[in-house]
């Protein structure tokens, strides 16, 4: 992401959050969900950069330049699926129409593997899964996220489900605490989910081709998964409508190979193919792409710590 972009203030406050979830969880979801088109009008209006990306990358998904009712859209997704989150971490699926595809094939690779590694990205919903997971609970689950970037919504939403919020792993703590702590999930057979399509500025990243043209991505998620020999699935939570969500999984690799002497091409290699599925399912639910920023020219400098640390990963797997 760029530095810009980290650092722009939360939308609303966190006085507005609160106010507006105890309100929804009071009056319930279908009152609630009527507020949010005058929220969607008030951030339309008000928040310029994340209007001018939306309307550059539903330009490259959809083939065409955007209009201002698709932006619009764009923007009401997001603020349906930001609400949807509030009831799916307090009160469950149970009120949701939510279809999977391989989950039975996760199930299995469980079984046969043990730990597994998920991957999605800030495409649709992660309460959704994260809340399915919860359907099978001898298997332990743990998230890689950033609890510092959105602390109001974080706080938030770690209050409605503690339970899910004592499973979290931040993502802003030390490199090689985020390892640890997910081997250590990943040796009792768990599941860790990551996002793996946002980077903070600094981190090591690859060029790859998505939607038409070069984006960055962080190679820190493969790394690790090829240094722990895990296998990798991936995950995806896309909303269509109402309280319908599809959500999809499919293996990604049993194990991650990444040669020493071709180490450049086979990472490159790896993320591309990740870039390719998650550019087929941007394209299956446009308006689900939530990163509300210039993403096909985000800062993709490595600092020396981020060098250091892509470096330690490599010399880890190759003892």
């Amino acid at each position: 992401m760029t530095r810009e972009w980290q650092q722009r203030p939360e939308g609303g406050g966190r006085f507005a959050l609160w106010l507006f979830s105890g309100f929804a969880l009071h009056c319930g979801r279908g009152i609630a969900r009527l507020v949010l088109h005058p929220i969607t009008l008030y951030f339309m209006l008000r928040r310029g950069p994340e209007r001018r990306a939306s309307r550059a990358y539903l330009s490259r998904v959809l083939g065409r330049r955007a209009s201002w009712w698709q932006v619009a859209r764009h923007f009401h997704c997001f603020a349906a699926v930001t609400l949807d989150r509030v009831f799916l971490l307090s009160r469950g699926i149970e009120k949701f129409d939510i279809r999977s595809q391989g989950l039975d094939e996760l199930h299995a690779l469980i079984d046969r593997r043990g730990g597994v590694l998920m991957l999605g990205a800030h495409l649709g919903s992660f309460e959704v899964l994260r809340a399915l997971s919860l359907k099978r609970p001898d298997v332990h689950s743990r998230v890689v996220v950033d609890v510092v970037q959105n602390p109001s919504v974080s706080t938030l939403l770690n209050a409605l489900n503690p339970a899910l919020a004592a499973s979290l792993i931040n993502a802003r703590q030390d490199g090689t605490a985020i390892v640890l702590a997910i081997k250590e999930t990943l040796d009792e057979r768990g599941i860790v989910t990551m996002l793996a399509d946002r980077a903070r500025p600094g981190n090591a990243m690859v060029k790859c081709r998505f939607l038409g043209d070069e984006a960055p991505f962080p190679t820190a998620p493969w790394l690790i998964a090829a240094t722990l020999r895990v296998p990798v699935a991936l995950c995806f939570g896309l909303y269509r409508g109402g309280n319908c969500y599809d959500l999809y999984f499919e293996t990604f690799a049993e194990t991650l190979s990444i040669e020493r002497r071709t180490r450049a091409a086979d990472l490159a290699g790896i993320v591309q193919r990740y870039a390719d599925r998650l550019g087929d399912y941007a394209r299956r639910a446009p308006y689900n792409w939530f990163n509300f920023y210039d993403f096909w020219n985000a800062d993709d400098a490595p600092t020396d710590a981020a060098r250091a640390a892509d470096a330690a990963a490599g010399a880890e797997r190759r003892r």
